[in-house]
């Protein structure tokens, strides 16, 4: 109670200090398509500084007051299916502004925040950060994973509509970050069962940074990092209401979503709450008994935005309920159940699921602060809280096998300069502590408790065409397991462990401009992992991946040096990017079976049967591959879209490939938008795709012979009076 009122106080007597000079003034400004000329009504536009977001009105115009102490204000204005804008401005410059966005389907010039203490244009970002909008997010995709995975370097590792984890350039699991609510997303993510915890519906652009991250977040990005971002604040004074739903014709998914935001005088609110289902997906002309899913997600957001920054409370509940697989089809493609008999359509496709099946529950709260201290430097807080609940039942739904509890409290605290003549420093310090309980009746990792922190310091320059960027980083991990006794076989299912970790992680970076048209981008950096504590002390069978695993806590942390480079060429109507990468990886840690080891698991029912045994090891390896885009604009209102993805995987102590590479794979749209719809924007398009064969492959993986899918669509927005729009989208 005394923390509330506290809390209550402070945000008041901040609140007082929102007064008005005498030589404050107005600007007016107004938003306008440079193609056609006309006014862009409800555009977006967002006051960085104060985190503070205004919406143009019927005729593109809005307006904003300037403070004469605190002058210098970056505005970015944003509308879909446009060129992003970063526009910087002070009191004594201009009384009325006219900013000209330039239509694009792909935004080139995007403003960005992952990667970097805080936001940076892309052009001048040396990191390769890759951007998808919240319409993308829904335009025929079963989860977030689906649209993200289309960026050239990016897939996914999918089982199913519900599970999907995201891999950048051949590196997954713990060793790509998630970050929502501006906090590290922790849910066991080393399971290969264990997807993702977000909603989907209420994404409003994810940026996906291509590379190591180690000295923005620490360990576990020396892959790269997949952010969520959740819609800028409601405008001022201003209350909206929208409603999203789905339908997929493959796996019968409907999906709904509801939400409610306002903005009263600087106070924020926003409610959402969303639900999907879904029975088993088709095959080959089958269903995949007890593919089906569920999922209901609620989040709220309370907060305040004043000229001295603002706060934000988020908090968002997610649960869903996933069938698991157990058994492939026969050699005529049909599927079997227990007692032999070939399941049908009809059965496959009730949304009753059936055992075995996980039931996930996901609880995050985030207070987000910003505090602006002059008109070039602020402090950003997060601070978190997470309970990730992870139940899987095999033989009852009254007893739950595996039952694991995973609670992580997070702090991420920075100092950024925003603007300087000369170098803009920026430093900050960030730590978690995370405890893992098991509750149920098969194990596989044992109880722990973990503690990391770890602290950065960042400088970056703009010399106009070249913009220079540099940083050091610290960490510090500490992993802590505690012995369990089973008492059903009376044996010591794990013994306890202590491990400490720590690391010196750098980055340089150069973004060049050649001119308006040709930019250059190089990146060399660190990254390390600490190992996650499967591959340090998992002792058991963990459902869907038909083994048994072993841990080692002798493992040793990964560290990787790679180079990046990219070269793009963009004008009005031409685009051309070329990505280079080159990582190379000390003690790559990962499973392998070893002289054919088995072993007879008997569970807790004493039902018995035989599972290859593999156990953590770890070599040196390395990755390399290129990327590449080619985007044309044929005609004004038509786009011929290209891209290609190529990386390569291999293990220099075994000589075989590192598992999970993506294959060779290229990427081609062709998207129509009349040019007399632009008021009500409308879309159509073709789009094909080519996946090489791969073979090759790990040990344990098999062979993927090549494929192609085809996929059109079909979309328009209509746009009503006061802000009231219907967008329609169906694809195939």
């Amino acid at each position: 109670m005394r923390l509330t009122i506290s809390i209550v106080f402070i945000i008041s007597l901040l609140n007082s200090f929102n007064v008005f000079s005498q030589n404050d003034k107005f600007i007016k400004a107004q938003v306008i398509d440079s193609l056609t000329g006309r006014s862009l009504a409800g555009a977006t536009v967002e006051i960085v500084q104060q985190a503070k977001v205004l919406r143009t009105d019927d005729k593109g115009r809005f307006s904003l007051h300037v403070s004469a102490s605190k002058p210098g204000l970056e505005l970015i204005v944003s509308y879909l299916g446009f060129q992003t804008k970063s526009i910087k401005l002070s009191s004594s410059s201009l009384s009325r502004l006219t900013v000209y966005l330039q239509p694009a389907v792909i935004s080139t010039d995007e403003v960005v925040i992952t990667g970097s203490p805080g936001r940076t244009n892309n052009r001048k970002n040396s990191l390769s950060v890759a951007v998808v909008g919240g319409d993308k997010l829904l335009q025929g995709t079963s989860n977030l994973m689906d649209a993200v995975a289309e960026i050239p370097g990016v897939s996914q590792l999918s089982t199913g509509g519900a599970i999907a984890k995201p891999v950048i350039r051949g590196l997954g699991y713990n060793r790509v970050l998630t970050i929502v609510d501006g906090a590290k997303e922790e849910g066991q993510q080393w399971g290969d069962e264990h997807g993702m915890q977000i909603d989907q519906y209420a994404a409003a652009r994810v940026e996906v940074l291509k590379g190591p991250a180690s000295l923005m977040y620490g360990s576990d990005a020396m892959g790269g990092v997949l952010q969520v971002i959740d819609e800028p604040s409601p405008a001022f004074d201003r209350h909206q209401a929208s409603l999203t739903s789905t339908y997929q014709s493959n796996n019968g998914l409907f999906g709904n979503s509801i939400r409610l935001q306002g903005n009263h005088s600087g106070w924020l609110y926003r409610v959402r709450t969303s639900y999907k289902n879904a029975h088993s997906f088709a095959y080959k002309n089958e269903f995949v008994p007890n593919s089906g899913f569920n999922e209901l997600d609620h989040s709220l957001l309370l907060g305040i935005n004043r000229s001295w920054g603002n706060i934000h409370l988020n908090t968002s509940s997610f649960s869903s309920k996933i069938g698991m697989v157990e058994e492939g089809p026969d050699a005529d493609g049909h599927f079997h159940d227990e007692m032999g008999s070939v399941i049908s359509h009809n059965q496959a496709r009730q949304r009753r699921l059936e055992l075995p099946l996980q039931q996930v529950n996901h609880y995050r709260t985030a207070l987000n602060s910003t505090f602006q201290l002059s008109r070039a430097a602020q402090i950003k807080a997060n601070l978190s809280y997470q309970t990730n609940k992870r139940k899987e039942f095999e033989e009852s739904l009254d007893e739950a096998g595996l039952n694991l509890n995973l609670d992580t409290w997070s702090y991420d605290i920075r100092y950024l300069a925003l603007e300087g003549k000369t170098w803009e420093p920026s430093f900050g310090l960030q730590g978690m502590w995370q405890n893992n309980t098991n509750f149920g009746e098969e194990f596989l990792v044992p109880d722990y408790k973990s503690q990391q922190i770890g602290a950065f310091a960042y400088l970056k320059r703009d010399f106009g065409k070249a913009t220079v960027n540099m940083g050091l980083r610290y960490d510090y991990k500490n992993t802590k397991g505690f012995p369990l006794y089973d008492e059903h076989d009376h044996h010591q299912h794990f013994e306890a462990f202590e491990h400490h970790f720590s690391n010196l992680s750098a980055a340089l970076g150069l973004s060049y401009l050649l001119n308006d048209k040709l930019n250059f981008k190089a990146n060399i950096g660190t990254g390390f992992r600490a190992p996650n504590i499967a591959e340090l002390a998992s002792n058991g069978k963990h459902e869907g991946t038909f083994r048994y695993e072993i841990g080692n806590t002798q493992l040793e942390q990964e560290n990787s040096i790679q180079l990046d480079m990219e070269l793009a060429y963009r004008s009005s109507a031409f685009e051309l990017v070329l990505n280079g990468f080159y990582n190379h990886i000390n003690n790559y840690i990962f499973p392998s079976q070893q002289n054919q080891e088995t072993i007879n698991f008997v569970n807790h029912h004493g039902q018995s049967e035989t599972l290859p045994v593999f156990r953590f090891v770890q070599s040196d390896a390395r990755l390399y591959g290129a990327e590449a885009q080619l985007n044309i604009d044929l005609l004004k209102q038509l786009h011929f879209g290209n891209s290609m993805a190529w990386v390569h995987g291999q293990n220099l102590k075994q000589h075989t490939a590192l598992p999970f590479m993506p294959p060779l794979n290229f990427q081609h749209e062709l998207r129509y938008e009349p040019l007399q719809l632009q008021k009500n924007k409308a879309y159509i398009r073709l789009k094909l795709s080519n996946f090489m064969a791969q073979d090759r492959i790990d040990l344990f993986e098999t062979t993927t012979s090549a494929y192609s899918l085809w996929d059109a669509g079909i979309g328009f927005d209509l746009q009503f009076e006061k802000n009231r729009k219907l967008q329609i989208w169906l694809n195939g």
